[in-house]
Parts: C-alpha cells; sequence; structure tokens
C-alpha cells in the first residue's frame, strides 16, 4: 500500500511541474488554444526560460490577436507554425501571399536561448535569420529537433491536448505551405477564466 501511495504522489508531482517549468497547475502561465481541426491544445509557458517571450505571447493572447490566426507552415515530422498576427489572421486580413513574414507591431525580441532541448511537444518562437528577431509567430515541435537547440527560444510545452496538435492539416514542398490551412479559433490564458 506505501508503494501505491508513493507512486501516486510521485505522479501527481510530475503531473504539476516538469524541470522545473509552469504548468497547468500555474493558471497564469497556462495557454489554451481552441483549434478549427478541433480539440484544444493546453501549453504551460515557460517564463523560467524565456521571460520577454512569455510575456509577448500572454500580452498578444489578452489582446486577443492570435484568434482566428492560421497555421501557415505545417511540415510532418517537423512541427507546426503560427502566430502571423499581421498576415494570418483569416477575420483581419488573411494574405495568402504574405502571411508568415508578419508580426505584431510591438517590435522584436531578444534572444532567450537555453539549453532546453527541442523534443515533440516543446513549442519554440519563430524567428528570422537574426537571432534578436522573434516577435509575435511560434511553432509546436511534432518530434525531436536537435538541429534547433541553443539556436531558437523556446517558451513553452505542450501538456495536453498533443493527438489534436498532430491532426492539425500539413502543408506542402520543403516550406510546409498549407493552402487550406487550420487556425487557433480562440486562444486564452487559465488564470484570465477564473
Amino acid at each position: 500500500m506505501k508503494l501505491v501511495s508513493l507512486l501516486a504522489s510521485a505522479f501527481i508531482a510530475a503531473s504539476i511541474t516538469f524541470a522545473g517549468s509552469a504548468s497547468a497547475a500555474d493558471p497564469e502561465n497556462t495557454m489554451i488554444i481552441e483549434l478549427s481541426g478541433g480539440g484544444e491544445v493546453v501549453i504551460a509557458l515557460r517564463p523560467d526560460l524565456a521571460p520577454k517571450h512569455v510575456e509577448r505571447i500572454k500580452r498578444l493572447v489578452r489582446e486577443g490577436a492570435y484568434d482566428n490566426v492560421v497555421f501557415h507552415r505545417v511540415i510532418d515530422g517537423f512541427m507546426a507554425q503560427t502566430g502571423d498576427v499581421q498576415f494570418g489572421n483569416t477575420t483581419k486580413g488573411y494574405d495568402p501571399a504574405r502571411v508568415g513574414t508578419g508580426g505584431s507591431d510591438l517590435g522584436t525580441l531578444p534572444a532567450e536561448f537555453s539549453k532546453e532541448p527541442f523534443e515533440r511537444g516543446v513549442v519554440g518562437m519563430a524567428r528570422a535569420m537574426d537571432p534578436n528577431s522573434a516577435n509575435s509567430q511560434f511553432f509546436i515541435m511534432f518530434a525531436s529537433a536537435p538541429h534547433l537547440n541553443g539556436q531558437y527560444t523556446v517558451v513553452g510545452q505542450v501538456e495536453q491536448g498533443m493527438e489534436n496538435v498532430d491532426k492539425i492539416k500539413r502543408g506542402s514542398g520543403p516550406n510546409g505551405t498549407v493552402s487550406d490551412p487550420d487556425r487557433m479559433v480562440r486562444v486564452r490564458i487559465a488564470a484570465d477564466e477564473q
């Protein structure tokens, strides 16, 4: 009976935190994405790794900037990218020719690289060639990608709904361009619902 109790305690502790990160137990750093393809994705944001990037994401979520933004670049076995609030919003000016090149009007962010590896379910911040060029776009990993380690900012980890991420429509070609993309219908911070 003691072993069962110890295992249960260990499971609860593991569910609450991973590697010192925020989790669903921390509603202020829990982002919930409702997908057009069905279901939700719960992401534990990581202010311990990237405080400026997490603050930017939370600000954009709270402004409603991510609502109805498409997954414009989806590469099978790699990642799904979204967050172009300038050219990727289906209700405020979706531009298929320019989606993926825009961002918010809040300016770029300095890199907050860490030793956190890019594994399945990790959420990273997209950027241009300049390491200090992240703005609003982010991506969710389908699989491990060690070549990204230390080159992109890790901002979170999917805690629930990875099966829904796996259903996001894949793109074609080397850039994973999606012709009829899925989108984030609604994005919210859990603390705002309490």
